[in-house]
């Protein structure tokens, strides 16, 4: 009877989902510009230089429904070809039922050159990603409990429904695209465009198409002390304004707010919500989020950031910690004349 009546409803909550909308969110950094290649194709090879980097988010660590996401990646630009090429890894962990994402993407952009100072780069990526439940594990029916010893040890019990909880593979297309001068940047990416299936069971749960608008714009403060090495050069000093606006499903976000980097040092502040747009009667509000990294002429950037958390949850929730990690490596291609006349102004992070 328990058996029956689980399955029933199951059944129910199913037909529902794959009936009706069904929602999801892609996982998310608030050190956006220190996953690059997770915020937009046109960013692979942007250094013109090989690049490996890490990141690590830990959100809501008090409670139960945590997120933890980790991800690496690599990539490097080929001058011959005016190509970035790029792999990325990413493995997210939500909530208290476990759902696992393990994501590996492969990237392409190409660099063109409009006008001296400016520059245009569009970008591909075909991702694998396979998501899987602990279905067994971390989530308790009515019929894993013995009727006789209620406060016993569980009933272990086969799937009753064929393919429950087995693991679900997708193959979701990318693009993006990126304007930029020498102090002013501008990059659309619109990620799952095929919307692949993700449902569980027999059914249709498309995955939201995720639209990403980012933008900056660096001002000079001037130039500081002389650096402590054989360059001869001033200490470089900038605050650079910025604004990533995403859209996924019914979900839209707006990160707005600033960066101040006095070489090495660099100190970032800003605000993610949309708090004039909520989101079926919730108020649309998340964080306040600060961040210190440090930027080393040996390539190596270091950053950390907090989100102080401003929606219903509160910040018992824990708010969520993010490090970030990565080193540009030496430039293979030293002593030969640059394509290009201006660097990318994107932060480091």
């Amino acid at each position: 009877m328990l058996r029956s009546l689980v399955v029933l409803v199951f059944f129910a909550l199913s037909w529902i989902s794959t009936n009706h909308a069904a929602y999801a969110q892609d996982p998310q950094y608030s050190q956006y510009y220190a996953a690059p290649l997770y915020l937009n194709p046109a960013m692979a090879g942007g250094e013109l230089t090989g690049r490996v980097g890490f990141n690590y988010r830990n959100q809501w660590p008090s409670i139960d429904a945590q997120f933890t996401t980790f991800s690496a990646y690599y990539d490097t630009y080929l001058p011959d070809y005016n190509s970035g090429i790029g792999v990325h890894v990413m493995q997210d962990t939500e909530g208290a039922a476990k759902l696992r994402s393990t994501t590996i993407s492969a990237l392409y952009s190409y660099e063109l050159k409009l006008a001296d100072n400016v520059y245009f780069r569009p970008g591909f990526q075909a991702s694998y990603i396979r998501r899987e439940i602990g279905f067994y594990e971390s989530l308790v029916f009515a019929n894993n409990i013995n009727p006789v010893d209620p406060f016993g040890n569980l009933i272990n019990w086969p799937g009753d429904i064929p393919g429950l909880g087995d693991p679900v593979s997708m193959l979701s297309l990318s693009v993006g695209g990126l304007f930029f001068t020498e102090n002013a940047w501008a990059g659309l990416s619109a990620h799952h465009v095929n919307q692949p299936n993700q449902s569980f069971i027999d059914g249709i749960s498309p995955l939201p198409m995720k639209l990403s608008f980012h933008a900056g714009y660096r001002i000079s403060l001037g130039e500081g002390s002389m650096r402590s090495d054989f360059t001869h050069m001033r200490r470089q000093r900038y605050f650079t304004p910025t604004v990533n606006y995403k859209k996924q499903g019914p979900f839209e976000q707006l990160d707005l707010g600033a960066y101040f980097y006095v070489e090495p040092i660099v100190f970032g502040l800003w605000y993610r919500g949309l708090p004039y747009k909520p989101v079926e009667n919730q108020s649309n509000r998340d964080a306040i989020v600060m961040m210190v990294g440090v930027n080393l002429l040996s390539g190596l950037n270091i950053g950390y950031s907090f989100d102080y958390t401003v929606s219903q949850l509160g910040i018992q929730s824990g708010g969520a910690h993010e490090l970030s990690l990565s080193w540009t490596l030496p430039n293979s291609y030293q002593g030969k004349p640059s394509r290009r006349d201006t660097i990318l102004p994107c932060p480091k992070f």
